[in-house]
């Protein structure tokens, strides 16, 4: 389990004491239209960012090679001050933040792919030329967020797709954009919000992906990785609410992901 002080490191102190003062001991308690606590989700949001972080200890020190950390809730939607979307602290910014901290990391790039615009992610980083923050997802749809000209410090590098894109948009996004800046920043470590809710079967957007997008992207991921950062990833769990795609989409990603 994380501590209170480490997820201080990415949100306001207020938002951290506030969130985990109200975890009901029994029922319901709404953040916000779409996200909700119970009497378990404190334990389940401090267990996730800690495993995001023992995940980027494991892979630096070089006991694991790489690792993906199967957490709920998710984490991208939450901004500094701010949860919501379903997320309550922002996992993948906890492991960037572990990376530069515990290990001297300068560099480390983050790639999102799931349906929705990761705005927490980019709110933390988008002043922090250290950092770079690479997305592709649907646009228009929820937050809002993630135009391509959102460039950050010249360090944001948004793509989003057209409501029913597909393979050959998302192929096409990763290659010519995403790719590209990552190698060029020439990370220490690549961490991946990886959200499996732009599969075809996804009921809460619009995009056309297949477990064999998630396969490719991964494997292709793992390529940049071997070539800038002696292969070291670090993925996290996102959305995903198709369960039985969420299940196919994710063994995708962990196949690909063990035989890099």
């Amino acid at each position: 389990m994380a501590d209170l002080s480490d997820l201080k490191e990415v949100h306001d102190d207020d938002l951290v004491d506030v969130v985990i003062g109200n975890v009901p001991e029994k029922g319901y308690v709404a953040i916000d239209g779409d996200t909700i606590m119970s009497s378990a989700s404190g334990e389940a949001a401090l267990r996730a960012a800690g495993a995001v972080r023992a995940a980027v200890d494991s892979v630096l020190s070089g006991e694991a090679d790489n690792a993906f950390c199967a957490v709920r809730p998710p984490g991208h939607h939450a901004e500094p001050s701010r949860s919501m979307g379903f997320c309550l602290f922002n996992n993948i910014a906890l492991a960037a933040e572990r990376a530069r901290r515990a290990h001297g990391l300068t560099r480390v790039a983050m790639v999102d792919f799931d349906v929705h615009h990761g705005n927490g992610t980019q709110a933390v980083f988008e002043r922090d030329g250290d950092m770079l923050f690479a997305s592709t997802h649907q646009s228009p749809l929820y937050p809002g967020t993630g135009a391509a000209d959102e460039r950050g410090v010249g360090n944001i590098f948004n793509a989003p797709l057209h409501p029913e894109s597909g393979s050959e948009e998302f192929h096409d996004a990763m290659e010519s954009k995403i790719f590209p800046a990552i190698r060029s920043f020439k990370p220490e470590l690549i961490l991946v919000s990886a959200g499996f809710d732009a599969h075809m079967d996804d009921p809460l957007a619009n995009l056309r992906l297949k477990e064999a997008d998630y396969a490719w992207v991964t494997q292709e991921l793992c390529r940049i990785a071997e070539e800038k950062c002696a292969g070291r990833v670090v993925s996290t769990l996102e959305g995903g609410y198709d369960l039985r795609a969420l299940a196919s989409s994710a063994s995708a990603h962990i196949g690909a992901l063990m035989t890099a």
